[in-house]
């Protein structure tokens, strides 16, 4: 599977769980995001944005990266222009790492570009290596979640047969209203098996730390 690592300009926590997760991807940053690649140890190929939010320092530091710039008067964000540059280059699969924490604007547009994502056909997740977030849509899904995890489902729809197993408090065939918060704060006991018959949301997994 050619897998993208999309750096964007939320929170980053260089976690093992993260560096794993991020082993073998190639990278392209979004603006400011490019900050995140020396903490992680990633060489970037592609550098996009229009460049509103790097500092002077930043792209100094940066100045080999290959660049596409776009204008500040654009229809994008630097992370959607970023994840269409992965999917360009054949990415199967994108990680929005840095996707969360920050402007709140940007860390829920993060969850729907995601989302959007998964719905055609490409896997997709948003990180800052304390917190992930995996688009739900309907369908099976399995999920490497460490035990002691916390784990929600936030429905960003009415959600209908819902599933849940692999946690304390499993639920079968469940309907989930949105605005509903049945289905927070549930911790991870196993492996993870979710079912949703119709709906979307996004699960919220937060990894035990050492």
């Amino acid at each position: 599977m050619s897998k993208f690592a999309i750096l964007v300009g939320g929170d980053i926590f260089p976690t093992d769980r993260l560096m794993n997760q991020l082993t073998g991807a190639r990278v392209i940053a979004a603006d400011a995001g490019m900050m995140h690649a020396v903490p992680l140890g990633l060489e970037v190929e592609l550098w996009v944005g229009d460049f509103d939010s790097a500092s002077p320092a930043l792209i100094a530091d940066a100045g080999h990266v290959p660049r596409q710039t776009f204008p500040a008067n654009k229809d994008s964000t630097d992370g959607e222009l970023a994840v269409r540059a992965a999917l360009d280059r054949g990415a199967q699969q994108v990680i929005l790492a840095g996707g969360l924490g920050g402007q709140s604007d940007h860390a829920f547009a993060h969850l729907t570009l995601a989302l959007g994502l998964v719905r055609d056909g490409t896997d997709a997740f948003v990180t800052s290596g304390h917190e992930e977030a995996w688009p739900l849509c309907p369908g099976e899904h399995r999920l490497d979640a460490p035990p002691g995890s916390r784990l929600s489902i936030i429905a960003l729809s009415d959600l209908d047969g819902l599933s849940l197993a692999g946690v304390r408090w499993p639920l079968e065939k469940r309907a989930v209203p949105l605005g509903s918060t049945l289905t927070l704060s549930n911790v991870v006991s196993g492996p993870v098996r979710i079912d949703l018959a119709s709906g979307n949301g996004i699960i919220m997994v937060t990894p035990p730390r050492p």
